[in-house]
């Protein structure tokens, strides 16, 4: 048996400990802030795994994690491939418009914009190149089919490159801060997400060892306690040696193929070449600066109408941990329902959602295979990675 510890600990009271390590650990491996985007969160293809689990010390589920928050790797290259199934519909051209895709601009103006190009991490699977070396020298590249989308950090310089339209986005390192936080790119950045959601209705074990991209890895496993979750587990490969997160991977309480999987095929811890950083924009590419005059994003937690919008009556979190419904109040009549109600439009919408009944009245429950929302007739949402039953319940309670 491989030497691990598999014991079921809760780690509320280490929660701030934890997450004031983790401030340090945030520097390495193409941080949020770097990969500066919009993107969220199947065991990977086999070939990410040797054969055969290394035989490791054992370690406890605390020591991991403490192990992750004190790793401070500065030098890395590597390739990350991340798939993401969240069994959304297929609209073509209509999802394009929802997911990023295209050679559509985003807000920022330019088609080479983190806003516009990383937001298609969110669909699909995607290969990765990344490289970093310190806080001040990192590199996102997206490769596709004929065309790259390279994201690069560079001293006081962000660079954003679309080889497909041959645009480039420009700004400077603290202007295109506010960018931050909107979007996973590394095993990392996910892993990092996961770990803040860890509480007394978490379940946090070691389950093993394994090896991921030719590394030494012990395997950290996540679970809700409560079965309202449509979390199933989450499971992070850490570095033996370095405690870096090489594999994330979410598979939900439904079964099947996991929801989000994003790990390293290949990685080095040697230094980057310098070169890897330079940039100079293509001749005849259109450039777009950052309007530096533009209001900053806020990335504060919104209390009432003024987080959402003058539409919305005010958000309330109930519940706790992994079973947290978001409810508030759009302000309006629900959705169109049939054809009488919103012609073609109404009828779509009743062939995604299911219709629901309670004490709150009649609603429409629309799924994926993570993030469930209710939307009642009286305009109410109640939405959170919960099952239908528990939205339904919400609601009842509320009313």
């Amino acid at each position: 048996m491989a030497p691990y510890e598999s014991d079921d600990i809760t780690l509320a009271d280490e929660a701030e400990d934890l997450r004031a390590g983790r401030r340090k650990a945030a520097r390495y491996v193409v941080p949020a802030a770097v990969v500066g985007v919009a993107a969220a969160t199947i065991g990977l293809v086999p070939a990410l795994a040797d054969s055969g689990d290394p035989d490791l010390p054992k370690i406890s589920a605390q020591q991991l994690i403490e192990k992750i928050a004190a790793s401070d790797v500065q030098q890395l290259s590597g390739t990350v491939k991340i798939s993401t199934d969240l069994g959304l519909p297929d609209f073509g051209g209509l999802g394009d418009a929802f997911t990023g895709g295209g050679s559509r601009s985003g807000g920022d103006g330019s088609s080479a914009a983190p806003s516009t190009k990383l937001t298609e991490l969110a669909t699909g699977t995607h290969t990765l190149r990344v490289a970093s070396d310190g806080p001040d020298k990192q590199k996102v590249s997206v490769l596709e089919d004929a065309a790259e989308y390279s994201l690069i950090h560079n001293g006081k310089n962000v660079w954003g490159y679309d080889s497909k339209s041959n645009e480039v986005f420009h700004a400077a390192a603290d202007e295109s801060a506010e960018h931050a936080e909107e979007a996973p790119a590394t095993p990392k950045d996910f892993a990092d997400e996961a770990l803040k959601a860890v509480d007394d209705t978490t379940s946090v074990t070691v389950d093993g060892t394994a090896q991921v991209a030719g590394r030494d890895a012990y395997r950290l496993v996540i679970k809700p306690k409560d079965d309202g979750s449509t979390i199933g587990q989450i499971t992070v490969a850490v570095d033996a040696k370095t405690g870096l997160p090489l594999k994330f991977t979410l598979t939900p309480a439904s079964g099947g193929a996991a929801v989000v999987d994003a790990g390293f095929t290949q990685v080095s811890f040697a230094k980057p070449a310098a070169s890897t950083f330079d940039f100079t924009p293509p001749k005849g590419a259109k450039v777009t600066e950052e309007d530096s005059t533009a209001a900053p994003r806020e990335h504060t937690k919104p209390s009432g109408a003024e987080g959402f919008g003058a539409g919305l009556d005010g958000l309330n979190v109930i519940g706790d941990g992994w079973d947290s419904i978001a409810a508030f109040d759009t302000g309006g009549q629900g959705i169109p329902s049939g054809s009488e109600a919103g012609g073609a439009f109404g009828g779509f919408l009743d062939s995604l959602g299911d219709k629901v009944n309670g004490t709150f009245g009649e609603g429409t429950v629309f799924k994926t295979r993570l993030i469930n929302a209710l939307v009642t007739e009286d305009g109410k949402v109640y939405v959170g990675a919960v099952t239908k039953d528990a939205l339904v319940k919400a609601a009842d309670a509320a009313k």
